[in-house]
């Protein structure tokens, strides 16, 4: 097999999680710009600039849902920052940042219908947070004690999916079900299922085989992969020769690209693309172009393949602030309002520490209780076995 010329192979993520400085500025890069197709309803400048297609997908957007947009964000960034902080102080094993990708969750998650179905990866905090899942659920996950203690059909918001990719065959399969039930129409109550997921699981085998099967039964669902340039150590550009939003043309359904880090686009697009789903023209792919401001997650440090100044470049593109610029310079929205939710975020972290901090420990039978829905002998065998062992301890310092 001849290679091209142009053509070098992708390194791994473990060779490229140690790179020297130079291998760095030659090798390793993110992208800063969407490039054409890039749809932006708000510039990082704070400028509500007009798209003909999406408008009426946010006309509905006034100053107070632009508040509450903003509200959300702010509230989402504190509570992570907190979880970072958590993890460093021993009181978490690991915590996954969604620093700079607040807008790319809360836009999509504000788009969802009720009766929608979302299945997360492990970083949609944000998502979570406008499904009506209090913060503190999320604790026992990185915490080590539980799978997540939300209830999936109360909520319409799946467990958190650690295997990467993995979700995507689920969401699949969910979709599908909502269209062989006849879910799926014009009415107020039709459904659709929503996938999140990042770029890096856009190599996993799982991901293209949701594509498939989505496309196949035209199965009502926006597969919506948040890229944020870096899968752990490896840029996007490793991953693809192509954009990820042009990969769904060989799947025969319509990608799109929307600025993740302007939370009215991705409100805008997320309605069209689920009104897409709920009316029978079968599954889309959003990808939401924004950047990881944080690590992949605290197990990871970052300065050792990506430099400072790409970081401070997208700094000035943060989903937060041109949120607050167009209210200030749009909307003459003064200072007691931010400070406002400053306080509140403020007491929402607090919260979000004493419930972890006082979190009790599981009993030592929970590994057993909580696995499998009914009881089998060798299970009840390994079960008293572990509690025997557990208990010829008890006195020891």
């Amino acid at each position: 097999m001849s290679v091209p010329q142009s053509w070098t192979p992708a390194t791994s993520a473990t060779t490229a999680a140690t790179p020297s400085r130079d291998h760095v500025v030659a090798g390793l890069k993110a992208t800063d710009e969407g490039g054409a197709d890039l749809v932006q309803l708000l510039t990082p400048e704070g400028v509500r600039v007009p798209d003909q297609r999406f408008d009426p997908y946010a006309e509905d957007v006034d100053l107070a849902t632009l508040q509450t947009l903003y509200r959300d964000m702010v509230l989402v960034r504190r509570f992570d920052r907190e979880g970072n902080a958590l993890q460093r102080q021993g009181q978490l094993g690991i915590w996954v940042p969604l620093l700079g990708q607040e807008a790319a969750q809360i836009g999509a998650g504000r788009a969802l219908a009720p009766q929608d179905m979302a299945f997360p990866s492990y970083r949609e905090h944000g998502v979570a947070w406008t499904r009506g899942v209090d913060p503190t659920e999320l604790l026992g996950i990185f915490r080590g004690t539980d799978h997540g203690s939300w209830d999936p059909k109360a909520t319409n918001f799946h467990l958190y999916t650690i295997v990467i990719g993995n979700q995507c065959l689920n969401a699949t399969g969910y979709a599908m079900g909502q269209k062989f039930e006849g879910k799926v129409g014009d009415g107020d109550a039709a459904e659709a299922t929503i996938c999140f997921f990042g770029d890096g699981a856009t190599s996993q085998g799982d991901v293209h085989e949701g594509f498939v099967w989505a496309a196949v039964y035209d199965a009502p669902v926006v597969f919506y992969c948040q890229n944020n340039q870096w899968a752990i150590s490896e840029p996007t550009e490793r991953q693809s020769r192509v954009p990820l939003y042009e990969r769904a043309k060989g799947y025969g359904f319509p990608g799109i690209r929307v600025d993740g880090n302007d939370v009215l686009a991705c409100l805008a697009v997320t309605r069209w693309a689920l009104e897409e789903c709920r009316t029978g023209n079968g599954p889309v792919l959003v990808e939401a172009f924004t950047y990881r401001m944080d690590a992949h997650t605290t197990s990871d440090d970052p300065t050792r393949y990506r430099l400072a100044d790409e970081l401070e470049l997208w700094k000035l593109k943060d989903p937060i602030e041109r949120v607050r610029v167009n209210l200030v310079r749009e909307h003459g929205v003064g200072q007691e309002f931010f400070d406002g939710i400053q306080v509140e975020s403020d007491e929402l972290a607090a919260r979000f520490r004493r419930f972890c901090v006082d979190m009790p420990p599981p009993a030592p039978d929970r590994m057993f209780s909580e696995v499998y829905a009914e009881p089998s002998p060798v299970l009840e065998e390994q079960r008293e076995a572990y509690l025997a062992y557990h208990a010829s301890f008890e006195g020891d310092v």
